[in-house]
């Protein structure tokens, strides 16, 4: 992977990373439904029936999509913050990336609330990395909700860094007791904000608030940017889709072991189709494009094949709109140095 994100440049997500930039890694789980027995198929948490895999992703950033590093098929009835599945997920995408196993704080790994386990964030601190994980707030949130003083209260922002109305953001780390386990410099932001018109409201909802909350190694930068940047994870769910799109949404094969090569087949078409955009097109907006799309613009333009002066000569329709991207990708391509080997 590395030797396509060196042919990539600036473009490439790991180019200039630091813990201020890092390069980003999101997991998550997701429900694959099997419409037939097959091996290791189970009842799942939501009374389907089928695999719960979980996933690694790449972020490639607002100007990308991203690429699938790992995928660790599991049974439908594996549960969603079992931490050995999380550590070896990370073990096999910090390998994929290629900074080493230890890599610093230029890597940040964020996962939802089923990642907010003390065995899985003491992994993340062994690695070393910058963590963004969701947490789940005690039994007596209300009451520490109450003790957190008005002023003390942050505006959160939109994705696009713009003050949110309704939402604001606050740490909650002193207030919380959390034991030894908890790893070492561990800070717990959380965050309110009314449910917008219609929402149905929860039982754990306080004072008419919604309260969400994620844990952070990082030390500095505004606590809206953190939040932020957390909420960002909900991109690996676009990639998850991708996944799908690309052959995840039904495994075919009878065996758990066929099933776990399809899985990787599939991986490879992701990565396969991210380093099409991130080296054929990294400037245009169709490297954002998904698979659907894609396929249906550039996939498939009419075209015609000739042979003149004993070559095969391509030629694109001029009435399509999305043949210079074409033709401007193939060209950036056909630059590439030959792979070694």
């Amino acid at each position: 992977m590395t030797p396509s994100w060196a042919l990539a440049g600036n473009h490439a997500p790991n180019a200039n990373a630091t813990a201020k930039n890092p390069l980003v890694i999101d997991l998550d789980a997701s429900l694959v439904t099997s419409h037939s027995e097959k091996e290791f198929a189970r009842p799942t948490f939501k009374k389907g029936f089928g695999f719960h895999p979980l996933l690694a992703f790449v972020d490639h950033g607002t100007g990308g999509s991203g690429e699938m590093l790992t995928c660790l098929l599991r049974p439908g009835n594996a549960g969603s913050n079992t931490a050995a599945d999380h550590k070896r997920v990370i073990a096999d995408a910090l390998a994929q990336v290629g900074m080493g196993s230890r890599p610093g704080r230029k890597v940040l790994v964020r996962i939802d609330g089923a990642g907010g386990t003390k065995k899985t964030l003491q992994e993340l601190v062994k690695r070393r990395v910058s963590y963004s994980v969701g947490f789940t707030l005690p039994a007596n949130t209300p009451e520490l909700f109450r003790l957190i003083p008005k002023d003390v209260w942050e505006p959160a922002y939109n994705s696009d860094g713009e003050v949110r109305e309704g939402a604001d953001v606050a740490e909650l780390t002193g207030l919380l007791d959390l034991d030894e386990d908890w790893p070492e410099g561990m800070r717990v932001i959380v965050r309110r904000e009314r449910p917008h018109p219609g929402a149905q409201l929860r039982f754990d909802d306080v004072e008419g608030y919604r309260l969400t909350a994620f844990a952070t190694n990082t030390m500095k930068g505004q606590l809206a940017d953190l939040e932020v940047r957390h909420r960002r994870r909900a991109r690996c769910e676009d990639r998850i889709r991708v996944a799908k799109d690309m052959g995840l949404r039904n495994l075919p094969l009878t065996s758990f072991a066929q099933n776990r090569i399809w899985c990787q087949i599939v991986a490879l078409a992701s990565e396969i189709t991210a380093w099409m955009g991130l080296l054929g097109y990294a400037d245009q907006p169709a490297r954002r494009w998904e698979p659907k799309r894609v396929r249906h613009r550039l996939f498939q333009i009419p075209a015609a094949i000739a042979r003149h002066a004993r070559q095969r000569v391509l030629h694109l329709s001029d009435r399509s709109l999305w043949a210079g991207i074409v033709l401007a990708g193939h060209a950036r391509l056909a630059q590439l140095p030959d792979p070694a080997g």
